[in-house]
Order: structure tokens, then sequence, then C-alpha cells
């Protein structure tokens, strides 16, 4: 049985949960995985900071890996939450530029590439990190792209023969290699798109 979404489970007894209560302990939460990583981040640190007790965290999350893992899904939803733009109402160009920028780990966390690259350094000690920071983090976003890609495809504007895996994955490690290289973000979708659109666009752009 599935991990049920954090934001709709209740209480033992029944009782709604309270959202402010929830997202204050996962923001507290996220704060400390940028600032201390998993390994020195305690649940003492997290209901401190939140204004709860131990007992109201543990109703909601049994460990601190639960937490975690609601944690990082709640920074994928936030970002699903501030697009406005329907890709598909845009020209095909337009809109693989627009869902480049929504591979950006920073959409709505500027420390996200910290946070990423926390739970990276840890994959040694705890290496089941990686796997979730892999599913609810990097997959999503991954697979967002490669459902774009498959639109532009079944729209006629890209070649049928593109590999949409490699692409997206192309796409999403620039902000990796920008971040490490000291670049500015701000520009990444549209030089990304200006070398990739060439080699998959189906006709002149």
């Amino acid at each position: 049985m599935g991990r049920q979404p954090q934001g709709e489970r209740a209480h033992p007894g029944g009782r709604p949960r309270d959202a402010a209560i929830d997202e204050a302990i996962i923001l507290a939460t996220r704060e400390r995985l940028v600032r201390d990583g998993y390994s020195k981040m305690t649940i003492g640190d997290i209901v401190a900071d939140a204004g709860v007790t131990r007992p109201t965290l543990y109703r909601r999350w049994k460990n601190k890996f639960d937490l975690v893992v609601d944690a990082l899904d709640y920074g994928f939803r936030k970002q699903r939450d501030m697009y406005t733009v329907d890709l598909s109402e845009l020209e095909p160009r337009e809109a693989l530029v627009e869902a480049v920028r929504r591979l950006d780990p920073a959409y709505f966390n500027p420390d996200a590439m910290v946070l990423m690259g926390n739970f990276a350094g840890e994959a040694i000690r705890t290496p089941e990190l990686m796997e979730i920071l892999r599913e609810h983090a990097v997959e999503p976003r991954v697979s967002l792209m490669e459902e774009v890609l498959q639109g532009l495809r079944e729209r006629g504007a890209v070649h049928d023969g593109i590999d949409t895996r490699v692409i997206a994955m192309m796409c999403f490690g620039a902000y990796f290699a920008a971040f490490y290289a000291g670049e500015p973000k701000k520009e990444i979708p549209e030089r990304v798109v200006a070398v990739v659109w060439p080699a998959i666009a189906a006709g002149r752009s």
C-alpha cells in the first residue's frame, strides 16, 4: 500500500489535520536540510524551529526519513502550483523554452541546489537518500520535460526519432552545470533551446 500524500492524512482518532501546522513543520524541515543536511538535522531542531511539540510531529510522520520525503514532495508541488501557462497553447519552440525553465530545481526554492547537493553528499552514509532524491525531486521534473517533448512530437513539431529521455536529462543538467560553474541561470532556457531546437525540430522554426 502506497504512502498517502502529505496533507491528506488524518489523526488516528479521525480528527482533521491542521494544514498550517503541517506546513510549518515541512518548511522547518526544508530549512534544516539546507542548513545542516540530513545527518545533522534532528527532530528536536525541527520542532523548535516550527514551534510545535514532538508528539505533534510524530502524529504526522513516524520518523525523520518519512518527513524528509514529504519535504521534497512539498517543493515540487509548490513548483507546479506556480505554473500559470498552458504549454499546449504556446508555439512549439516557445513551449520548449518554458519547459526548460520549469526544470530549474530553484524555480520555487532558491536553496534547492544546496538541498539537493546535501542529499548527494550523504549518499554513502545514507544511500536511500539518493533514491528519494531521484524519485521525489529529479524524476518528476525530467518526466514533465519528456511529456512536453512527446506532446511536441505528436504535434509534428519535432522529429519522431528523438530520444526524449536524453534530451530531458541534458536540459535538466544544464542548471547544475551553471550552478557549479558560477554562471547565471536566467538565460539557460533560451541558450539550451538555441542549441537543441535545430537538432530536433521537424521543420524550419
